[in-house]
Protein backbone atom coordinates (compact mmCIF):
# COMPACT_ATOMS: atom_id res chain seq x y z
CA UNK A 1 0.00 0.00 0.00
CA UNK A 2 1.54 3.31 -1.11
CA UNK A 3 0.28 6.60 0.30
CA UNK A 4 1.28 9.91 -1.25
CA UNK A 5 1.62 12.90 1.09
CA UNK A 6 0.60 16.08 -0.71
CA UNK A 7 -0.05 19.64 0.32
CA UNK A 8 0.60 23.23 -0.59
CA UNK A 9 4.11 24.53 0.14
CA UNK A 10 4.44 25.34 3.84
CA UNK A 11 1.70 22.91 4.94
CA UNK A 12 4.23 20.77 6.81
CA UNK A 13 3.93 17.60 4.72
CA UNK A 14 7.64 16.78 5.02
CA UNK A 15 7.35 17.12 8.80
CA UNK A 16 4.30 14.81 8.71
CA UNK A 17 6.40 12.37 6.67
CA UNK A 18 9.04 12.44 9.41
CA UNK A 19 6.41 11.95 12.09
CA UNK A 20 4.95 8.90 10.35
CA UNK A 21 8.20 7.23 9.29
CA UNK A 22 10.61 8.32 12.02
CA UNK A 23 13.04 9.40 9.30
CA UNK A 24 15.00 12.65 9.46
CA UNK A 25 14.06 14.89 6.54
CA UNK A 26 14.64 18.48 5.47
CA UNK A 27 11.64 20.54 6.55
CA UNK A 28 10.44 24.11 6.69
CA UNK A 29 9.56 26.89 4.30
CA UNK A 30 13.16 27.01 3.08
CA UNK A 31 13.43 23.33 2.14
CA UNK A 32 13.68 22.22 -1.48
CA UNK A 33 10.11 22.06 -2.89
CA UNK A 34 11.04 19.49 -5.56
CA UNK A 35 12.60 16.93 -3.20
CA UNK A 36 10.69 13.64 -2.84
CA UNK A 37 11.15 11.46 0.24
CA UNK A 38 10.26 7.77 0.48
CA UNK A 39 9.87 5.60 3.57
CA UNK A 40 8.08 2.45 4.72
CA UNK A 41 6.37 1.83 8.06
CA UNK A 42 5.60 -1.58 9.53
CA UNK A 43 2.01 -1.79 10.78
CA UNK A 44 1.96 -2.95 14.43
CA UNK A 45 -0.23 -6.04 14.82
CA UNK A 46 -0.60 -7.89 18.12
CA UNK A 47 -2.13 -10.85 16.27
CA UNK A 48 1.11 -11.43 14.38
CA UNK A 49 2.98 -11.15 17.69
CA UNK A 50 0.75 -13.76 19.35
CA UNK A 51 1.09 -16.17 16.44
CA UNK A 52 4.86 -15.67 16.46
CA UNK A 53 5.00 -16.61 20.16
CA UNK A 54 3.14 -19.79 19.28
CA UNK A 55 5.15 -20.85 16.21
CA UNK A 56 8.54 -19.22 16.94
CA UNK A 57 9.02 -18.70 13.17
CA UNK A 58 12.27 -17.95 11.41
CA UNK A 59 10.69 -14.79 10.01
CA UNK A 60 8.02 -12.32 11.14
CA UNK A 61 6.52 -9.99 8.53
CA UNK A 62 4.12 -7.19 9.34
CA UNK A 63 2.02 -5.32 6.81
CA UNK A 64 3.70 -2.20 5.47
CA UNK A 65 2.59 1.23 4.36
CA UNK A 66 4.96 3.04 2.03
CA UNK A 67 4.84 6.81 2.28
CA UNK A 68 6.06 9.15 -0.41
CA UNK A 69 6.42 12.84 0.36
CA UNK A 70 5.59 14.07 -3.12
CA UNK A 71 8.00 16.87 -4.02
CA UNK A 72 7.15 19.90 -6.10
CA UNK A 73 4.76 22.80 -6.01
CA UNK A 74 5.27 26.52 -6.24
CA UNK A 75 3.66 29.46 -4.47
CA UNK A 76 0.09 28.47 -3.65
CA UNK A 77 -0.46 25.57 -6.07
CA UNK A 78 0.79 22.17 -7.14
CA UNK A 79 2.66 21.81 -10.41
CA UNK A 80 2.29 19.23 -13.17
CA UNK A 81 5.13 17.12 -11.80
CA UNK A 82 3.32 16.74 -8.48
CA UNK A 83 0.03 15.86 -10.15
CA UNK A 84 1.82 13.21 -12.23
CA UNK A 85 3.52 11.71 -9.15
CA UNK A 86 0.18 11.57 -7.36
CA UNK A 87 -1.14 9.15 -9.97
CA UNK A 88 1.41 6.52 -8.88
CA UNK A 89 0.00 5.99 -5.36
CA UNK A 90 -2.92 3.98 -3.97
CA UNK A 91 -4.25 6.75 -1.74
CA UNK A 92 -3.61 10.43 -1.10
CA UNK A 93 -2.97 12.09 2.22
CA UNK A 94 -3.45 15.84 2.01
CA UNK A 95 -1.72 17.82 4.74
CA UNK A 96 -3.65 20.97 5.67
CA UNK A 97 -1.94 23.85 7.45
CA UNK A 98 -3.78 24.91 10.62
CA UNK A 99 -0.89 26.76 12.23
CA UNK A 100 0.62 30.24 11.65
CA UNK A 101 3.35 30.72 9.05
CA UNK A 102 6.62 32.57 9.87
CA UNK A 103 4.91 35.96 9.53
CA UNK A 104 2.04 34.93 11.79
CA UNK A 105 -0.67 34.31 9.19
CA UNK A 106 -2.91 31.38 10.16
CA UNK A 107 -3.54 28.66 7.61
CA UNK A 108 -6.94 28.07 6.00
CA UNK A 109 -7.36 24.28 5.83
CA UNK A 110 -10.70 24.30 4.01
CA UNK A 111 -9.38 26.60 1.28
CA UNK A 112 -6.36 24.32 0.84
CA UNK A 113 -8.67 21.31 0.54
CA UNK A 114 -10.79 23.08 -2.07
CA UNK A 115 -7.67 24.18 -3.96
CA UNK A 116 -6.31 20.64 -4.30
CA UNK A 117 -9.75 19.31 -5.21
CA UNK A 118 -10.09 21.89 -7.99
CA UNK A 119 -6.63 21.11 -9.38
CA UNK A 120 -7.18 17.35 -9.39
CA UNK A 121 -10.56 17.76 -11.08
CA UNK A 122 -8.97 19.89 -13.82
CA UNK A 123 -6.12 17.40 -14.24
CA UNK A 124 -8.58 14.52 -14.68
CA UNK A 125 -10.77 16.56 -17.01
CA UNK A 126 -7.77 17.22 -19.26
CA UNK A 127 -7.13 13.47 -19.59
CA UNK A 128 -10.80 12.72 -20.25
CA UNK A 129 -11.11 15.38 -22.94
CA UNK A 130 -7.98 14.18 -24.75
CA UNK A 131 -9.22 10.57 -24.73
CA UNK A 132 -12.71 11.56 -25.90
CA UNK A 133 -11.20 13.48 -28.81
CA UNK A 134 -9.20 10.42 -29.85
CA UNK A 135 -12.16 8.04 -29.54
CA UNK A 136 -14.38 10.35 -31.58
CA UNK A 137 -11.88 10.11 -34.40
CA UNK A 138 -11.25 6.37 -34.52
CA UNK A 139 -14.64 5.13 -33.14
CA UNK A 140 -12.78 2.14 -31.66
CA UNK A 141 -14.78 1.78 -28.41
CA UNK A 142 -18.28 3.30 -28.33
CA UNK A 143 -18.91 2.06 -24.77
CA UNK A 144 -15.76 3.68 -23.45
CA UNK A 145 -16.65 6.88 -25.26
CA UNK A 146 -20.07 6.93 -23.62
CA UNK A 147 -18.51 6.30 -20.20
CA UNK A 148 -15.94 9.05 -20.62
CA UNK A 149 -18.63 11.49 -21.65
CA UNK A 150 -20.40 10.73 -18.36
CA UNK A 151 -17.17 11.37 -16.48
CA UNK A 152 -16.64 14.62 -18.39
CA UNK A 153 -20.09 15.83 -17.37
CA UNK A 154 -19.36 15.06 -13.72
CA UNK A 155 -15.95 16.75 -13.75
CA UNK A 156 -17.33 19.84 -15.47
CA UNK A 157 -19.85 20.01 -12.63
CA UNK A 158 -16.86 19.95 -10.21
CA UNK A 159 -17.76 16.46 -8.99
CA UNK A 160 -14.81 14.17 -8.10
CA UNK A 161 -15.04 10.81 -9.83
CA UNK A 162 -15.14 8.97 -6.48
CA UNK A 163 -18.62 10.48 -6.10
CA UNK A 164 -19.84 9.12 -9.45
CA UNK A 165 -21.83 5.88 -9.35
CA UNK A 166 -19.65 3.49 -11.36
CA UNK A 167 -20.11 -0.26 -11.82
CA UNK A 168 -17.24 -2.67 -11.22
CA UNK A 169 -16.68 -3.25 -14.94
CA UNK A 170 -16.64 0.51 -15.56
CA UNK A 171 -14.03 1.03 -12.84
CA UNK A 172 -11.95 -1.73 -14.42
CA UNK A 173 -12.20 -0.09 -17.84
CA UNK A 174 -10.87 3.25 -16.61
CA UNK A 175 -8.30 1.91 -14.11
CA UNK A 176 -5.43 2.57 -16.51
CA UNK A 177 -6.06 6.30 -16.47
CA UNK A 178 -5.22 6.48 -12.75
CA UNK A 179 -7.65 9.34 -12.20
CA UNK A 180 -6.70 11.46 -9.19
CA UNK A 181 -10.27 12.11 -8.09
CA UNK A 182 -10.96 8.37 -7.89
CA UNK A 183 -8.27 7.87 -5.25
CA UNK A 184 -9.21 7.70 -1.55
CA UNK A 185 -8.14 10.83 0.34
CA UNK A 186 -7.18 11.15 3.98
CA UNK A 187 -6.90 14.66 5.41
CA UNK A 188 -4.25 15.45 8.01
CA UNK A 189 -4.88 18.70 9.86
CA UNK A 190 -1.46 19.94 10.98
CA UNK A 191 -1.92 22.02 14.13
CA UNK A 192 0.19 23.77 16.76
CA UNK A 193 1.51 21.78 19.73
CA UNK A 194 -1.02 23.32 22.12
CA UNK A 195 -3.89 21.99 19.97
CA UNK A 196 -2.50 18.48 19.41
CA UNK A 197 -5.20 16.78 21.51
CA UNK A 198 -8.12 18.86 20.19
CA UNK A 199 -10.79 17.37 17.90
CA UNK A 200 -11.01 18.09 14.17
CA UNK A 201 -11.89 21.76 13.57
CA UNK A 202 -15.65 21.92 12.79
CA UNK A 203 -15.22 23.52 9.36
CA UNK A 204 -12.76 20.80 8.28
CA UNK A 205 -14.96 18.06 9.78
CA UNK A 206 -17.96 19.33 7.78
CA UNK A 207 -15.95 19.58 4.55
CA UNK A 208 -14.58 16.05 5.05
CA UNK A 209 -18.03 14.62 5.81
CA UNK A 210 -19.54 16.21 2.71
CA UNK A 211 -16.86 14.59 0.57
CA UNK A 212 -16.65 11.24 2.38
CA UNK A 213 -12.99 11.78 3.29
CA UNK A 214 -11.09 10.52 6.32
CA UNK A 215 -9.49 13.08 8.64
CA UNK A 216 -6.83 13.01 11.39
CA UNK A 217 -5.48 15.84 13.57
CA UNK A 218 -1.81 15.96 14.57
CA UNK A 219 0.96 18.37 15.46
CA UNK A 220 3.60 17.23 13.00
CA UNK A 221 6.67 18.81 14.59
CA UNK A 222 5.87 17.33 18.00
CA UNK A 223 5.01 13.94 16.48
CA UNK A 224 8.29 13.91 14.55
CA UNK A 225 10.13 14.46 17.84
CA UNK A 226 8.11 11.63 19.42
CA UNK A 227 8.91 9.29 16.52
CA UNK A 228 12.62 9.85 17.15
CA UNK A 229 12.32 8.85 20.84
CA UNK A 230 12.87 5.41 22.32
CA UNK A 231 9.55 3.54 22.73
CA UNK A 232 9.83 3.66 26.52
CA UNK A 233 10.07 7.44 26.49
CA UNK A 234 7.15 8.06 24.16
CA UNK A 235 4.31 7.23 26.55
CA UNK A 236 5.12 9.87 29.17
CA UNK A 237 5.59 12.60 26.57
CA UNK A 238 2.35 11.68 24.80
CA UNK A 239 0.48 11.78 28.11
CA UNK A 240 1.82 15.28 28.80
CA UNK A 241 0.15 16.39 25.55
CA UNK A 242 -3.13 14.65 26.34
CA UNK A 243 -2.55 11.94 23.71
CA UNK A 244 -2.83 8.19 24.22
CA UNK A 245 -0.85 7.03 21.18
CA UNK A 246 1.49 8.40 18.51
CA UNK A 247 0.16 9.83 15.26
CA UNK A 248 1.46 6.86 13.29
CA UNK A 249 -0.97 4.46 14.99
CA UNK A 250 -3.93 6.79 14.49
CA UNK A 251 -2.97 7.35 10.88
CA UNK A 252 -2.65 3.63 10.14
CA UNK A 253 -6.14 2.89 11.49
CA UNK A 254 -7.59 5.74 9.46
CA UNK A 255 -5.77 4.58 6.32
CA UNK A 256 -7.02 0.99 6.65
CA UNK A 257 -10.57 2.27 7.17
CA UNK A 258 -10.31 4.66 4.24
CA UNK A 259 -8.99 1.96 1.90
CA UNK A 260 -11.46 -0.56 3.35
CA UNK A 261 -8.75 -3.12 4.06
CA UNK A 262 -8.79 -6.16 6.33
CA UNK A 263 -5.87 -8.35 7.40
CA UNK A 264 -5.44 -11.98 6.40
CA UNK A 265 -2.83 -13.91 8.39
CA UNK A 266 -0.58 -16.82 7.53
CA UNK A 267 1.33 -18.70 10.23
CA UNK A 268 3.87 -21.48 10.54
CA UNK A 269 7.43 -22.28 11.58
CA UNK A 270 8.85 -20.55 8.50
CA UNK A 271 6.96 -17.27 8.76
CA UNK A 272 4.10 -15.48 10.51
CA UNK A 273 2.78 -12.72 8.27
CA UNK A 274 0.03 -10.13 7.89
CA UNK A 275 -1.49 -9.55 4.45
CA UNK A 276 -3.66 -6.45 3.86
CA UNK A 277 -6.46 -7.32 1.42
CA UNK A 278 -9.56 -5.44 0.23
CA UNK A 279 -12.62 -6.11 2.36
CA UNK A 280 -14.88 -8.61 0.59
CA UNK A 281 -12.03 -10.54 -1.07
CA UNK A 282 -12.86 -14.15 -1.87
CA UNK A 283 -10.41 -16.84 -0.84
CA UNK A 284 -8.83 -17.19 -4.33
CA UNK A 285 -8.36 -13.41 -4.64
CA UNK A 286 -6.85 -13.25 -1.16
CA UNK A 287 -4.56 -16.17 -2.02
CA UNK A 288 -3.41 -14.22 -5.07
CA UNK A 289 -1.96 -11.58 -2.75
CA UNK A 290 0.48 -14.24 -1.54
CA UNK A 291 1.34 -15.53 -5.02
CA UNK A 292 -0.45 -15.58 -8.37
CA UNK A 293 -0.02 -19.38 -8.57
CA UNK A 294 -2.16 -19.79 -5.45
CA UNK A 295 -5.03 -17.91 -7.07
CA UNK A 296 -4.69 -19.66 -10.42
CA UNK A 297 -4.51 -23.17 -8.93
CA UNK A 298 -6.75 -22.58 -5.90
CA UNK A 299 -8.44 -25.74 -4.59
CA UNK A 300 -9.53 -24.82 -1.06
CA UNK A 301 -8.56 -22.78 1.97
CA UNK A 302 -8.15 -24.10 5.50
CA UNK A 303 -9.28 -21.28 7.77
CA UNK A 304 -8.86 -20.75 11.52
CA UNK A 305 -9.57 -17.68 13.60
CA UNK A 306 -6.30 -16.29 15.01
CA UNK A 307 -7.66 -16.19 18.56
CA UNK A 308 -8.80 -19.83 18.36
CA UNK A 309 -5.39 -20.91 17.10
CA UNK A 310 -3.57 -19.03 19.86
CA UNK A 311 -5.90 -20.33 22.56
CA UNK A 312 -5.82 -23.97 21.44
CA UNK A 313 -2.11 -23.93 20.69
CA UNK A 314 -2.06 -25.82 17.38
CA UNK A 315 -3.93 -26.45 14.14
CA UNK A 316 -4.40 -30.08 15.17
CA UNK A 317 -6.30 -29.09 18.32
CA UNK A 318 -8.37 -26.58 16.36
CA UNK A 319 -9.29 -29.36 13.95
CA UNK A 320 -10.27 -31.66 16.83
CA UNK A 321 -12.62 -28.98 18.18
CA UNK A 322 -14.06 -28.20 14.73
CA UNK A 323 -12.48 -24.75 14.80
CA UNK A 324 -10.61 -25.30 11.54
CA UNK A 325 -12.86 -24.93 8.51
CA UNK A 326 -12.38 -25.95 4.88
CA UNK A 327 -13.66 -23.19 2.60
CA UNK A 328 -14.12 -23.02 -1.15
CA UNK A 329 -13.84 -20.40 -3.86
CA UNK A 330 -16.82 -18.33 -2.70
CA UNK A 331 -15.60 -17.85 0.86
CA UNK A 332 -15.03 -14.20 1.80
CA UNK A 333 -11.92 -13.85 3.97
CA UNK A 334 -12.56 -12.02 7.25
CA UNK A 335 -10.24 -9.78 9.23
CA UNK A 336 -8.08 -11.97 11.47
CA UNK A 337 -8.52 -15.22 9.52
CA UNK A 338 -5.45 -17.47 9.51
CA UNK A 339 -5.46 -19.04 6.05
CA UNK A 340 -3.61 -22.02 4.63
CA UNK A 341 -4.16 -22.33 0.87
CA UNK A 342 -4.26 -25.67 -0.93
CA UNK A 343 -3.54 -25.34 -4.65
CA UNK A 344 -2.41 -27.20 -7.73
CA UNK A 345 -0.89 -25.55 -10.79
Amino acid sequence: MKVGLVGLPGSGKSTVFGALTGLSVETGFGSRPDKENLGAVKVPDHRVDELARLYKPRKITYAEITFTDVGGGHADKLDRKVLSSMREVDALCQVLRAFPDPIGEMGDPVSELEELEAETILADLEIVERRIERLQKDRSDPRELELLRRLKTALEAETPLRDVDLAADELKKIAGYRFLTLKPVLLVVNVEETRAAEPVPPAVADAAKQRGLGVVVLSAQVEMDIAAMEPGEQGEFLASLGLSEPAKDRFIRAAFELLDLVTMLTAGPDECRAWPIPRGSTAPKAAGKIHSDLERGFIRAEVTRWEDLVREGSEAKCKERALLRVEGKDYVVADGDVVNVRFNV
